[in-house]
């Protein structure tokens, strides 16, 4: 449970949150998020749910082991592709692992024919190059065909989704801020 207190303080001070805001977010009070960093009080299963969506990871996150505090090199061979279903993309990770990284480096794969259900909004960036294919991007109402050896660049507040419109795989080079994974 120490290492869930710990994770939790070091991921607020890495996205520059005050306690206020982190509350503000998740609807715990400041003294009551102030406790559980510091390890003085348990932490229900719900809350943790609602802290977790606050810093946007998923809640197994927490009860990882704690990862190789620094790692600038990644081989091909640690680059291994794994899908996810809520939003039918496959992801190979990129990046680094060191502290206070901030760039989230990606190669997505669309299915044939694949839509978003919604559009997507949220602080940040993100840059997208097309390896393979042509993906529809939607950025703020108005929609860019980007094809193979082009690329795209927009602020993520913006409401924002793609798609891939052809029957041929897409492949994606993704540059993005805040972190995913």
């Amino acid at each position: 449970m120490e290492d869930i207190h710990q994770k939790i303080h070091e991921l607020r001070k890495e996205r520059n949150l005050t306690l206020k805001e982190l509350s503000e977010m998740t609807n715990l009070s400041a003294g009551f998020l102030s406790l559980i960093e510091r390890g003085s009080t348990s932490l229900a299963i719900t809350s943790l749910k609602k802290i977790a969506d606050a810093f946007e990871v998923d809640i197994t996150y927490f009860f990882e082991s704690p990862k190789i505090d620094r790692k600038f090199h990644i081989t091909k061979n640690e680059q291994k592709k794994f899908w996810i279903n809520s939003v039918d993309n496959g992801f190979i990770k990129l990046s680094g692992h060191f502290q206070n990284r901030s760039l989230e480096s990606l190669i997505v794969t669309l299915r044939p024919n694949q839509q978003k259900e919604y559009d997507d909004s949220h602080p940040g960036e993100e840059f997208y190059y097309v390896l393979n294919g042509t993906v529809r991007f939607t950025v703020d109402n108005e929609t860019y065909d980007v094809s193979e050896g082009e690329s795209i660049h927009f602020p993520s507040r913006l409401p924002h989704d793609y798609e891939n419109p052809t029957d041929k795989e897409a492949i994606l080079l993704c540059v993005m801020t805040p972190l995913l994974f």
